[in-house]
């Protein structure tokens, strides 16, 4: 079993198998993977139902909110203007803390979420990019949601609308575009096992060239 002390974040576009290489991932590293529950544990920490941090995952809001969201996180909020606060700020600014707090509890990996941004000043983090062609998502999603290939193609160009709006909100970066991560992987090219293995030893000359530097 292969062994990292790194944190793995994946974006993904819908239906590229991102979720499923993660999982396949964390077996081989032998670590925790959070996709979902990201979202139960900022929900337990803040004391926000889970019902609402589902309501907005992933999602896009108003754009100007950006500005005002990152102005509190940065400067620090008091209990009093935390609660002032709109339910899209504290949902944000939960999830952000939550993630940071996962991330501190040691390796593991992160799926979705903006968890590259939120980790964006953890050396040990290293931020990948699952995409496919889009024929090779329609056929994916079609197959697991038992769809017909226009419906797919509809579910596919929706998700990825709501994550890259949410995305690039919430974000300094663009939402897939290469420049944004660490490493790009077209699971359509080497397929789940192919994207799995570059991924390890990626995060293997990864962690060697970060001990040289130190």
């Amino acid at each position: 079993m292969a062994e990292m002390n790194s944190i793995i974040t994946i974006g993904r576009q819908f239906g590229s198998g991102g979720k499923e290489i993660g999982e396949r991932l964390a077996k081989e590293f032998n670590v925790k993977l959070y996709d979902k529950e990201m979202l139960n544990r900022a929900a337990r920490d803040s004391g926000i139902c889970k019902e609402i941090f589902e309501a907005h995952d992933e999602r896009p809001t108003n754009s100007f909110l950006y500005s005002l969201v990152m102005d509190t996180y940065s400067l620090g909020y008091s209990t009093g203007n935390y609660m002032d606060m709109p339910i899209n700020h504290k949902v944000f600014l939960a999830q952000f803390d939550a993630i940071k707090k996962i991330a501190n509890e040691g390796p593991c990996i992160l799926v979705g979420r903006c968890a590259d941004y939120a980790l964006e000043n953890y050396k040990n983090c290293v931020s990948v990019f699952v995409h496919a062609d889009l024929d090779a998502r329609i056929r994916r999603v079609a197959r697991l949601y038992d769809l017909t290939d226009a419906k797919a193609k509809d579910m596919i160009n929706k998700t990825d609308k709501q994550r890259a709006s949410y995305y690039n909100y919430y974000t300094n970066k663009r939402w897939g575009e290469i420049d944004s991560y660490d490493l790009g992987v077209s699971s359509s090219k080497l397929g789940i096992d192919g994207a799995v293995e570059l991924i390890k030893d990626f995060v293997k000359i990864h962690e060697t060239a970060k001990n040289r530097t130190i």
